[in-house]
This record gives structure tokens, sequence and C-alpha cells, in this order.
């Protein structure tokens, strides 16, 4: 039996920390083409922690939305798989090792950002209601959205700002900022996933919705609360550090772009198809963004 860690040096450490990042940049970069270039953006530390954050965030999404059940899991054994997936990535940072390779990553951002555990505990509380809940009401949606993307955007803040102190006012700004983006993300997702939502797993998310088809004065109206949201988030942009600025920045245009798209859309191709934006258009909004952020800085877009 070999010694502890400690006993054998930095023999193997380093290959399995390596191995660990590679598998959650695999995660992000199968299953979300926007975010894996928004984090190009980022500095290398930002940009492994947020790939850390969304591999653990997108293998509880799995769980929750169909593939644990594709794979033949009962609905008991898919709130088992929830509740236990849950009790390891809270476990997780007090460990130095764990044998999970995303677990491993993700808990070392945790060491070093201080995620807050009460940001992760909403966030499953969220996931758990989608094993149970198919409609919701606005304050329900409100509810949930805080767990499953509000607190994402908080998660993310942490990342940003772990390595820069800022004042309680410019702190309190990102916040608010943070929590506009993430509901605003999530509410355009919920939209542009309308076929796959309803069809698939029989999830009505917005209560315009509920025993209505799409139209478009329901569809602009949800756009226009979502709009809302990201010109909310804009405020606080400028505020954010360095790499991060302009990381944010590209993902708050890729996702005004897709609001765009979803405007010009007749809301009954909605209903049938998912809307996406183009790789060419994609790299092109990143790149301005990239030069913007870097241009303006503090000053603002």
């Amino acid at each position: 039996m070999k010694g502890k860690r400690g006993d054998v040096g930095k023999r193997f450490i380093p290959t399995y920390d390596r191995m660990t990042r590679k598998a959650t940049s695999t995660v992000i970069d199968t299953y979300s083409s926007s975010f894996s270039l928004a984090t190009r953006l980022l500095g290398k530390r930002e940009r492994q922690d947020i790939r850390n954050l969304y591999a653990m965030v997108r293998i509880a999404d799995e769980i929750v939305d169909g593939t644990a059940a594709e794979a033949g899991c009962t609905d008991e054994q898919v709130r088992e798989l929830l509740d236990h997936y849950e009790e390891m990535v809270l476990g997780a940072p007090a460990m130095p090792f764990h044998p999970d390779p995303v677990l491993h990553a993700y808990a070392d951002t945790v060491r070093r950002c201080g995620i807050e555990d009460e940001h992760v505990r909403a966030f499953f509380r969220s996931m758990r209601r989608d094993l149970t809940e198919t409609t919701y009401d606005h304050d329900a949606l409100d509810e949930y959205v805080y767990g499953s993307a509000e607190v994402i955007g908080l998660m993310c803040l942490s990342i940003f700002l772990a390595d820069h102190p800022v004042d309680d006012a410019d702190r309190e700004t990102m916040v608010a900022g943070a929590r506009s983006l993430g509901a605003a993300f999530q509410k355009i997702n919920f939209l542009r996933d309308l076929a796959e939502d309803t069809g698939e797993l029989g999830r009505t998310y917005f209560d315009e919705l509920d025993g209505h088809a799409l139209t478009e004065p329901i569809k602009n109206k949800l756009l226009d609360d979502i709009d809302a949201n990201v010109a909310d988030a804009r405020v606080a942009i400028p505020l954010l550090p360095g790499a991060a600025r302009g990381a944010v920045l590209a993902a708050t245009n890729l996702f005004t772009e897709l609001s765009k798209k979803l405007r010009e859309t007749p809301a009954e191709r909605i209903a049938v198809t998912r809307i996406r934006v183009g790789s060419p258009k994609k790299a092109l909004i990143a790149g301005r963004a990239a030069v913007t952020a870097a241009r303006t800085g503090r000053a603002g877009f």
C-alpha cells in the first residue's frame, strides 16, 4: 500500500489535476458553445474556475432533465441521484482529493473562490422542483429562477472577485447585476427551449403559457421582461475586473442577439424550433465585446 500524498511529493496530483481540468473543459465545450466561447476571454484562472463550476451545474441538470431517465433510472432513482449528488457537491471542498474528476476540480474552485454553500443549496432546491412541478405562477417562477440561475451568477461573481477586493457599493451593484443577468439567461433559454420543455419534459415555466399557445403578444411581453433584466445587468459590467468584463459583456451580447432573433421569429415557429445564433456571428460578437471592454474599462459601454 502506498503512503499518503505527502509521502510521495508531487508525482501524482499534478497529472490528476490536469486531467480533471480537461474533464470540466470538455463538459462546457460539449454542452454550451456560447458560454465556452465567452470563457475564452477570461484569464487562465478565472476561465478554469468558471468551467469547473459549469461542469458541476451541467451534471445536476442532466440528472433532472431526462438523461438519467433515458438511461433507465426510475423516478425514485433520479431523486436519489440528485440528493446524493448534492451531498457530494457540498462535501467535496472538505477533501483535497475526489475520485470524481468534475467534483475534484469544482472543489478546488470553491476553496479558492469562497462559493457559498447556501447558493449551492438554493440551486439544488430548484433542480429538485423540476422532478415534481410542471407549471409555475409568477412567484413560483421567481423562486425557481433564483435557485436555477441567479445564484449561478452569484457564484460566477465570487470567482471574478476572488483576487479583486471591491468596496461595498460596487459589490452591491455587481450582486444585483449578476442576479439580473442570470435571470435573463434562464428566461431566454426557457423561451427558446419551449418545444423541448413542453413537448418532451412536460414543463411550462411561464404562467402566460399555462394552457395557452405562444402568441406574438405573449412572446413580446416575455422578451420585454428579459430585455429589462439585461439592461439592469449592463449597469454592473463596467465594474467587473479586467478580463471578466469582456467575457461577461460577450455572453450578454450573445444572449441579446438571441433575444433579437426570437423577436424576429414568428411565435408559432419558436414553439416547435430551437432558435440559435450561428457560430460566425458568435465569434464576431465575442471579438467586438473584448475590444469594447478593453477600450472603455470602468467608464462603461
